[in-house]
Parts: structure tokens; sequence; C-alpha cells
């Protein structure tokens, strides 16, 4: 889907200012309520926009360790341990991968013990041949999308 200048614009306030209102990113914009909002439903129905709700911190939730776990499957058993993984509340996002290893997740615990009892209920899933884990130290740049969104602005045309 073509991101245009406006796009953009919308894109970053959406990013900077979460929580203002439609009728006020409006105005900030400079443009109707209606085409600020069509626009808006666009960018939610072709998959841009893909969530609303808050930004979590794991860590403020009482699990400060992060760590990437590497999983070694067993052919065709993909689908199966990609399942499992979900059960597992630690487990905050997964991902086939090529390379190394079939899946990587990303992993919070309270300390290190329980990171330890995380993967050993990874290493008992069934299709699960073993694991590699990667503590994160600390973050060196946050998730972020603002970068992308003002570099994709540029090549379309617009004002990052």
């Amino acid at each position: 889907m073509a991101v245009d200048a406006l796009d953009t614009r919308i894109l970053r306030l959406l990013i900077e200012q979460p929580r203002t209102s439609v009728r006020e990113y409006a105005r900030i914009l400079g443009v109707a309520r209606g085409t600020l909002q069509a626009r808006l439903d666009r960018l939610e129905r072709d998959g841009v926009i893909t969530g609303t709700g808050p930004t979590l911190s794991p860590a403020a939730l009482g699990h400060p360790v992060l760590a990437f776990v590497h999983l070694e499957v067993t052919q065709g058993h993909l689908v199966e341990v990609g399942d499992a993984l979900a059960a597992v509340p630690e487990i905050i996002e997964a991902f086939s991968t090529t390379g190394g290893g079939d899946l990587l997740t990303r992993v919070v615990a309270r300390d290190n013990g329980h990171l330890e009892d995380v993967i050993q209920r990874l290493i008992q899933l069934p299709g699960v041949v073993r694991t590699r884990t990667d503590v994160a130290l600390r973050e060196r740049v946050a998730h972020r999308v603002l970068p992308l969104v003002e570099s994709v602005g540029r090549a379309a045309g617009g004002q990052g």
C-alpha cells in the first residue's frame, strides 16, 4: 500500500501523541475530520495500523529478564510447536526463522532461575530437539517505527 505525505504525518502524530482525539489530530494537521477518519480507516484496513492499545513493560510487570530462545524443531512439527508456545505466558513473541534454528522466541522471566524453568518447559515440548538462549543485557534501540515511517514518507515524495 502506498503511504503518502499526509499518511506519514498522521502516523507520526499517532506515534508521538497516542492519546489525542481524532478531532484534535484533524485540527493539528489542518484537514477535515472526515478526511482524517477515512485515512485512519484505510491505514487500519490495509494493515499499516495494527493496534491502538498501550505498550506494556514486562519489567514493570515483574519480569525484568529478557532472553531470545532459538528452538530447533523436528521436521514436520513446526505448527504443533508454534501452537504449544502460545500456551507459555512468558513467551511474548515467536517467529519462524531461517538459519541456526526453526523458531526464535522472545522470553521474559522474573529472574535467571525462572528463565531456566521456562527453557526447561520449552525443551520438554514434543518436537523440540534443542534450544539455544541469548540473554539480553541492555536495550540499545527500543522498538520503534517512526524512523521507518519517515523514510517511507520521504521515498513517496512527502515531507517526513
